[in-house]
């Protein structure tokens, strides 16, 4: 069955309940777990024809606070794992496309299940927003198991 499963994780209420199933399967099938947090890359903020200057200060002061708060996330999961006797590893991505960093991830280290949330969105709001689980679903070679 499966032996390395992948938890993809914003943080959020509902991913921190998909991290709670994804270790508890991982615990009742004695696999191991990766949980990935990807990072949006810095970029330059525009709102209607202003543009903000970026420096490289406020580059920095951005990417050290977003690792920050990532490490944060994936310590949590850590701490989740342990209490539960399920191997971890943990992974930081920067990236502004999430969802072919999950699969790039999952391909890169021998993952065999990605299991993740989704909000469930329906209708105009799905088309709007999108969504990065139905992303993973659609490009993902790896199965991929998803929690409402």
């Amino acid at each position: 069955m499966f032996k390395h499963i992948l938890l993809p994780t914003d943080g959020s209420k509902l991913s921190d309940k998909a991290v709670k199933s994804g270790i508890a399967f991982a615990k009742s099938i004695k696999a191991r777990v990766t949980s990935i947090h990807v990072v949006p890359e810095f970029g330059m903020m525009m709102d209607e024809g202003f543009v903000a200057p970026m420096s490289a200060e406020l580059k920095q002061r951005y990417e050290k606070e977003s690792r920050e708060n990532a490490q944060k996330i994936l310590d949590k999961v850590a701490r989740l794992a342990g209490a539960a006797g399920v191997g971890h590893d943990a992974v930081i991505v920067n990236s502004d496309v999430p969802y072919q960093q999950i699969i790039d991830t999952a391909t890169k280290r021998k993952c065999d299940l990605i299991l993740m949330a989704s909000h469930g969105r329906r209708g105009l709001s799905s088309l709007l927003l999108g969504s990065e689980t139905a992303k993973v679903l659609t490009h993902s070679k790896v199965p991929v198991l998803v929690v409402r």
